[in-house]
């Protein structure tokens, strides 16, 4: 069945659907020796380039789609490379013969939790995009409890360099000492958002946590530095949020450790507030 060469790129990895139309229109994909144009459409036995580099479509037309739920530790990075050589969430995730991992979404340095992965980059650009409003919750430690007034303005909205950012909800999580919890929703995942609002009340963030995304939870059974292939129940809700078909089967569920680094901890003390 021939398909969209857009959407045949994308299941490979390279980039989203939008993405991949302005590589097809710089002509950097070419099928069976013509430069492609946009609205081409593919079958198994073509020969496609990009930049020159071959492709062997029919190993990854078909292939299965995959999505890993990620219990992101503090200290990984979510690019594949990076000048200072810290540690990334691809490092030791299980290769893909023919296609690639591709994040949704991102967490920072210092963030920990839930990190979503798959190897359609058209799906993962469905599960980013404004236009689906997928909420994202995340488990905030700060110095302190918020005041009446301040979680009325972080729920009005916080004047940021880059536009007006606001919680959806904030829900009070305890705490002891000086440190208190809360849970914070967002529909939308700018860069260092929830950290950035706080510090605008001169507020101090000393652990964030993404405890879900969509309808997707960190379960209590995946450990920090651990991932599993998302269970079948959860890719439907998921795929319902959406609007979107799966066009695999489901794999079988499994839990799988990741090979620890020198000098890192396993079997870290779960925050009272994970959920």
């Amino acid at each position: 069945m021939d398909e969209k060469l857009q959407k045949v790129l994308a299941r490979y990895g390279l980039g989203s659907r939008r993405a991949l139309e302005e590589w097809i229109a710089a002509g950097r994909i070419s099928v069976n020796g013509q430069i492609a144009k946009l609205g081409d459409r593919v079958g198994d036995k073509v020969q496609i380039l990009v930049d020159g580099k071959p492709l062997q479509v029919p190993a990854w037309t078909q292939g299965r789609l995959r999505i890993l739920r990620y219990h992101k530790p503090a200290g990984e990075i979510c690019s594949r490379r990076d000048p200072e050589g810290r540690a990334s969430v691809f490092d030791r995730l299980p290769r893909l013969r023919a296609s690639r991992w591709i994040s949704v979404g991102r967490l920072d340095l210092n963030s920990e939790g839930l990190l979503l992965l798959t190897n359609d980059g058209d799906l993962a650009n469905r599960l980013m995009h404004p236009r689906y409003g997928l909420q994202r919750v995340y488990a905030v430690r700060v110095l302190g409890r918020l005041t009446d007034e301040q979680i009325a303005q972080l729920l009005a909205g916080v004047e940021l360099e880059d536009g007006l950012a606001k919680f959806l909800q904030i829900e009070d999580a305890g705490g002891e000492g000086a440190n208190h919890w809360y849970h914070v929703t967002l529909e939308e995942g700018r860069n260092r958002e929830v950290r950035r609002m706080f510090t605008a009340l001169n507020l101090a963030v000393s652990r964030l946590i993404r405890v879900r995304y969509g309808p997707i939870e960190m379960p209590r059974h995946l450990k920090s530095g651990y991932f599993e292939e998302l269970p079948e129940e959860d890719r439907a809700l998921l795929f319902a949020e959406i609007e979107w078909q799966d066009p695999g089967e489901q794999p079988a569920k499994r839990v799988t450790p990741i090979a620890k680094t020198s000098g890192e901890a396993r079997g870290r003390r779960r925050s009272p507030t994970r959920r």
